[in-house]
């Protein structure tokens, strides 16, 4: 049988966690996060990593592995997923890759594209956009400048809007990035998991009154001398620091919280249909997924 990477994306709160778990039972192999959130040891609660339970019951990798305080990107996940890959293939046929991070997906299927040097001075006059007129003004600017390159940037993340803004003027000023994929010695076949919008946005808004209960609050209070660390820049702890700052109330940043969780999601969907269109299940509907497994 050919080596198979078996990718179940989708939005945030779709069910993508329980349903790799089920995948994996029955195909008797592991799964590997491609969810950058889920990378960091100090931060579970908002970054909804998967339960102990969970994670007793089928091996995962790349959870819970590097501290905020090491700096990783896209182009490492690659090389760490790839190297994982090929131990895991000398054992199993399939193996399952989860997750709702476009970029950290896309490194690992196809490799990245080039992408231009920083620019030094846009980047000081981005960051002092950023310090006069917040993170609104950069999110403004990256829709004007580049509304598809928006739908997978992390917009509540100002670091990923700068550089999305960088890499948008970048290509506005002549410069064409090498798109060529990156082969692979395995095939990948990619499935997203939906739900109807507004049983989505449900769960999302009901997921965030449970990490409440589970204790965000306090994860995101003993976070706050590493608030501006990158691993700190998304969405469920930036909305906490500015209460803890008394920008907001307490309930308007857990509304901010599920609004922004919204946006995500709708801007994860986007990018779903455009760069895996075909295959797509409700999580609880599954059964015709093991035809697209046959060796063709």
């Amino acid at each position: 049988m050919t080596k198979t990477l078996l990718c179940i994306l989708g939005p945030t709160a779709v069910g993508k966690t329980a349903a790799a778990i089920r995948l994996a039972q029955q195909l008797n192999t592991e799964i590997i996060s491609a969810d950058s959130r889920q990378f960091y040891q100090e931060v579970s609660i908002g970054t909804a990593k998967p339960s102990k339970v969970e994670l007793d019951a089928i091996p995962h990798h790349f959870i819970g592995h590097l501290s905020i305080h090491q700096p990783y990107s896209a182009g490492d996940f690659e090389r760490d997923a790839l190297a994982k890959l090929e131990q895991l293939f000398t054992k199993h046929d399939v193996v399952i890759a989860v997750g709702g991070s476009g970029l950290y997906v896309k490194a690992l299927v196809d490799g990245l594209d080039d992408m231009p040097k920083a620019d030094e001075a846009l980047r000081i006059e981005l960051n002092e956009v950023y310090a006069t007129a917040g993170i609104a003004a950069l999110q403004q600017r990256l829709l004007q400048l580049n509304p598809d390159l928006a739908n997978y940037t992390e917009m509540q993340n100002p670091q990923r809007v700068m550089r999305a803004i960088e890499i948008a003027i970048a290509k506005e000023n002549g410069f064409i990035p090498n798109s060529k994929k990156n082969p692979r010695n395995f095939r990948t076949i990619k499935v997203v998991l939906n739900l109807p919008r507004e049983q989505l946005y449900q769960r999302i808004n009901l997921r965030v009154d449970s990490m409440m209960e589970q204790g965000l609050l306090e994860e995101a209070r003993s976070m706050i001398p590493y608030q501006d660390f990158y691993a700190l820049q998304t969405v469920g702890y930036k909305e906490l620091f500015d209460y803890f700052d008394q920008k907001h109330t307490l309930q308007e940043a857990i509304n901010l919280i599920k609004q922004h969780t919204r946006n995500y999601a709708k801007r994860q969907l986007t990018w779903f249909k455009k760069e895996a269109p075909d295959n797509w299940f409700e999580p609880d509907k599954l059964d015709g997924l093991f035809d697209l497994l046959k060796d063709k």
